[in-house]
């Protein structure tokens, strides 16, 4: 005989040691799991961490100009994701020393690749279909594939605003602006400051003189001596040096930089320049890469972005420019200033844009005239 009792007494024991048993069970696995998901969260981590980011620069990044600032967004790249990154300086843009730098970079573990000049479009090009597991980030240019993207930034809208204190600040109406190579980019940028400087001062005229280099910074010295010799009481410039402004600052004129803030090189004559923070693209660019979302894309932004901007105004530039400059800040941002908006008319007198017309991308990309009141010539 059995006691009932007893037997219920035991069934509800053994009830509990199992439901005591497949807790256990599942806590394990649930640890097990968890352990193995940090495991697997912790191996990406470091794969992300241990991503090689390969940037190939046109000049030394001691230039203060160019390189220098595509160098500080590298520098802010690190910093931001953590994500190791290696450079090469002074690389000649053909595509044998562009194809073997980034033959260099990728045996050193890199799998994204930045090339911050037009002339390693080709090179990076004939690169990116060698290596299609590699992304090709190429600063200033038009190809594009599926792992090569082209990045740049609206910089003529800060250009269009600089010229508005250069316009306000001339007494001859006579500006200096040394020019690198008469390629679109260039070309884009003269003209638009000199839109800016028409805008505040229709009488102003903007004299080129072109210098065949990116960096040379005795070249674009002498390239602003050669402008201030013919009157100019401004200078302006298109080069990866302050080689112009310490010709302004040294004739006693008054000068306007490009790509980094430059009143340290010439404190007497520096105002404002057109400048570049590159860190939020690049970051915004290895973040994509880093989930999965990238796309190959034509990168074209400008105010907006803070990859572009008017460096603050120093006490040289002349009174009221703060306030016009802002204003038409506004503008641009809001789109009521499209920069490149008809009537827009040429050196020869004849309108090409039509009053209302605003200019297409392509066509600005694609820029081969000077607009009215730029003295000198573009190569053919």
């Amino acid at each position: 005989m059995f006691d009932v009792k007893e037997l219920k007494g035991a069934l509800i024991m053994k009830k509990k040691l199992g439901s005591l048993l497949l807790a256990f069970t599942l806590l394990t696995s649930l640890a097990l799991v968890g352990c193995g998901s940090a495991k697997k969260n912790d191996a990406t981590a470091t794969k992300e961490k241990d991503m090689t980011v390969g940037f190939i620069y046109v000049g030394p990044v001691g230039d203060g100009g160019y390189t220098y600032s595509h160098d500080m967004g590298r520098k802010g790249l690190e910093k931001q994701l953590g994500v190791k990154t290696l450079y090469k300086e002074s690389v000649k843009e053909n595509v044998a020393d562009v194809e073997q730098t980034c033959e260099e970079m990728i045996n050193k573990g890199a799998t994204v690749i930045v090339g911050t000049s037009f002339g390693f479009m080709d090179g990076m090009a004939a690169s990116a279909k060698k290596h299609p597991d590699v992304k090709y980030l190429h600063a200033s240019g038009y190809t594009t594939s599926t792992n090569m993207s082209t990045y740049f930034g609206r910089i003529y809208q800060a250009r269009y605003l600089s010229g508005i204190v250069a316009g306000m600040k001339t007494k001859t109406n006579k500006i200096g602006y040394v020019a690198a190579y008469s390629i679109p980019e260039v070309v884009r940028g003269i003209n638009a400051f000199t839109l800016g400087v028409q805008s505040v001062n229709p009488k102003a005229i903007v004299k080129v003189k072109w210098t065949n280099t990116w960096y040379d910074p005795a070249k674009e010295k002498e390239a602003g001596k050669a402008l201030i010799a013919e009157g100019v009481d401004v200078i302006t410039q298109h080069q990866d040096t302050a080689g112009p402004l310490q010709a302004a600052e040294e004739a006693g004129i008054s000068a306007i930089g490009y790509n980094t803030d430059m009143s340290a090189k010439a404190p007497k004559a520096y105002m404002t320049a057109p400048v570049w923070n590159w860190t939020p693209y690049y970051v915004d660019q290895i973040k994509a890469i880093k989930a999965g979302t990238w796309k190959s894309e034509s990168y074209w932004k400008g105010l907006e972005s803070g990859v572009v901007a008017l460096a603050p105004l120093t006490k040289n530039a002349p009174v009221g420019a703060a306030e016009a400059v802002a204003k038409a800040k506004a503008d641009i941002l809001s789109g009521k200033n499209k920069v490149f908006v008809g009537p827009i008319i040429d050196q020869s007198g004849a309108v090409k844009v039509a009053k209302g017309i605003v200019m297409t991308d392509k066509e600005l990309l694609s820029f081969n005239w000077f607009v009215k009141g730029v003295e000198g010539k573009i190569a053919k």
